[in-house]
């Protein structure tokens, strides 16, 4: 039988500000984008994105109209502390006009007070980053302190700390991992873990009521027998340190996509023959069940959030068989004890995507030239399992 959701079970979609909005010219992904573009990882800039600075209640109606009851979205650091210490008082009252928009339709918000973007002005390897951190998050609460209920205080720490570690890499001359992911940076990471705990007590201060916690990426390590303690070792810079962080968290978020087996010598490529998505990841609903198992199973007691969890393909077909797949595996979990509280699906909307506009994750398509915004058949699909609230079965 259908697994039936709790009451009250959180059903949204994602996205970020910088993804999203357009025109963010004050973030150090804006001034990377000009200098990169055409190398690299960086294909095209962001630019207007989707312009959803502008569009956001155009974002919010579709998604509420759907069947969707939260929203998870964003704030731009970058555009409420353009300076040092100097807060806009314009740009905190906008990000406060869509908590109110969100609550006005009938969607609660999941507010993310840091997802990738920084100032230019700020570096996280910075002595006094943790407090330069928390200083933003005491401005930012004119935003979340009514109303919100759950703020993410930052999104993926861990690819936060291993693309620092991956620009170290470059900056020697070394060359990117055949599989796998590059040595964190294990300084920047301590600062994150340290940002993220005064960052709670920030919001516990300024708003008691507020549910706090962050969201990791998991990448669901699979060892090949024999391998268990290379993917241990390999596992616990990349992720463990901050799902352990989180234990005395009021939730965690799990973002899942695909897996990676481990074998004697560390990551293995994808295996021949596998199905791909348009970032080249292996086609493996099956993750998200398995990301959830494990992030209960090393943080026993703290409630789960699914923040992220999608598929970028332009066959819509293929994206319902995905998320079925992942449903699927987060329902069997829960029937087996796990504490899962909500999934968000990444993206709400076809967004940048951290250096070009071809993966495609959104449930909406938006038009590049007119931003017309259209909902893909998939996201009907899902707006009415949170109606509903029955998810469905894999079909053997």
């Amino acid at each position: 039988m259908p697994h039936t959701l709790p009451n009250g079970f959180l059903w949204g979609a994602s996205t970020s500000a910088h993804q999203t909005e357009g025109g963010n010219t004050n973030s150090d992904w804006w001034s990377m984008e000009q200098a990169s573009t055409g190398a690299g990882h960086i294909k095209e800039p962001s630019g207007d994105a989707c312009d959803s600075y502008h569009r956001w209640r155009e974002d919010m109606d579709l998604l509420a109209g759907l069947g969707f009851t939260d929203y998870r979205f964003s704030i731009e650091w970058a555009r409420i502390e353009p300076a040092p210490g100097e807060f806009s008082r314009a740009a905190l009252q906008h990000y406060r006009r869509m908590v109110e928009g969100a609550l006005e339709r009938g969607l609660r918000p999941m507010v993310t007070l840091h997802h990738f973007s920084n100032p230019r002005w700020f570096r996280w390897s910075a002595a006094d980053a943790a407090e330069v951190f928390a200083r933003y998050v005491r401005a930012a609460a004119t935003v979340y302190g009514e109303g919100v209920e759950h703020v993410c205080t930052i999104n993926e720490p861990n690819m936060i700390a291993t693309m620092a570690g991956f620009i170290q890499l470059l900056e020697q001359g070394g060359a990117l991992p055949e599989a796998g992911l590059p040595e964190p940076d294990h300084a920047v990471a301590d600062v994150l873990v340290e940002a993220h705990g005064r960052a709670v007590q920030e919001v516990k201060s300024c708003a008691p009521h507020v549910r706090a916690g962050w969201s990791v990426a998991n990448q669901v390590y699979q060892p090949l027998p024999g391998a268990e303690e290379v993917a241990a070792a390999y596992s616990r810079p990349r992720e463990d340190i901050y799902l352990e962080a989180a234990a005395g968290d009021d939730w965690l978020g799990v973002q899942s996509y695909t897996r990676t087996r481990i074998g004697p010598d560390g990551p293995l490529p994808v295996p021949d023959g596998a199905p791909r998505t348009q970032t080249g990841w292996e086609f493996y609903p099956a993750a998200l069940g398995q990301a959830l198992r494990h992030t209960a199973a090393l943080v026993p007691g703290v409630p789960l959030i699914v923040t992220e969890n999608g598929i970028a393909t332009a066959d819509d077909a293929e994206r319902v068989a995905y998320i079925t797949g992942a449903l699927s595996g987060m329902a069997q979990a829960m029937a087996d004890g796990v504490d899962v509280r909500g999934y968000f699906h990444w993206s709400a909307l076809d967004n940048y995507e951290w250096g070009s506009y071809a993966p495609t994750f959104g449930l909406i398509h938006v038009d590049r030239e007119t931003f017309a915004r259209t909902p893909k058949p998939s996201a009907s699909w899902l707006g009415e399992i949170g109606r509903t609230r029955a998810v469905p079965e894999v079909t053997p």
